[in-house]
């Protein structure tokens, strides 16, 4: 792993494109997944969460904070964004447990945060650098902690993303809104930096996106209730050969209903 310069923030600008409620689905997911484990931090020290990388407006992280806020009421949230211009421009927006700091992914922040959220962050990035900032950025969390990294489309209508631990990634979603796609494997295009050039035959992600597109394709007749029941269906037919989630709070109906799809990142992960 390269080393940073000494007071340098470690990153490149981003095009900083944002927009309200773009990162909804990953939002109402950490919130489900992971608001247990914001409220299991001891008493007297607010679990902090980074949003990384929030772009040209504070839109995207002032809504992760109201949301986290709803199941954690001590949580912190500190944007982080490597154009000081960003950071300008969103602190008139700061309030109490919500602030804008600049920085990259050596995380400027007074403590290891409990989650950090980077969207949109390493498409830029090569494969290998990718997976070095993945390292960087989980030797900086809590030792409980997660890194939640992802990538979804302008109006976040397609997304995917990693949860990752500090032994590594734990688990891949995939997540759309029912309008936005014609088969499953559309949302292949959103796949984070790690995944999306192993679409390819021989490698799992290839395999598990066939397979749902084919498990899609036989729950046609369940399109006459709506979207909805068919990806749930499908999801359940999927379920048979997929060691897909099916019991809350990262899967089941309760989850699939919401147009989400979480497994193993063991069962996709790159080959070799």
């Amino acid at each position: 792993m390269r080393p940073a310069r000494p007071g340098r923030p470690v990153g490149a600008v981003t095009r900083g494109t944002t927009g309200h409620n773009r990162l909804r689905r990953c939002d109402r997911w950490i919130a489900a997944v992971y608001g247990p484990l914001l409220r299991s931090a001891r008493a007297g020290a607010a679990p902090l969460v980074v949003d990384l990388g929030y772009g040209a407006s504070h839109t995207t992280t002032t809504e992760l904070f109201t949301r986290l806020r709803r199941v954690c009421p001590t949580v912190e949230v500190v944007g982080v964004e490597i154009a000081p211009e960003r950071v300008a421009a969103a602190k008139p927006y700061e309030r109490e447990g919500l602030s804008f700091v600049r920085g990259g992914f050596e995380l400027p922040v007074p403590r290891p945060p409990m989650i950090v959220r980077a969207f949109n962050v390493l498409r830029q990035y090569g494969e290998a650098e990718a997976w070095e900032h993945w390292h960087r950025l989980r030797a900086g969390l809590h030792p409980s902690g997660v890194l939640v990294e992802g990538t979804c489309s302008e109006v976040g209508h397609r997304a995917t993303w990693v949860a990752l631990g500090a032994e590594g990634p734990r688990t891949l979603t995939l997540a759309a809104r029912f309008t936005g796609f014609g088969r499953p494997s559309d949302l292949a295009e959103r796949l984070p930096k790690t995944l999306i050039h192993r679409n390819v035959p021989g490698e799992r992600i290839h395999a598990f996106l066939a397979d749902w597109d084919r498990a899609w394709a036989t729950c046609a007749s369940f399109g006459a209730y709506g979207t909805r029941q068919r990806w749930i269906k499908a999801a359940e037919l999927l379920a048979r050969d997929w060691p897909v989630e099916t019991t809350p709070p990262t899967g089941g109906p309760g989850r699939w209903r919401l147009g989400e799809l979480t497994l193993p990142w063991s069962s996709v992960s790159p080959r070799g």
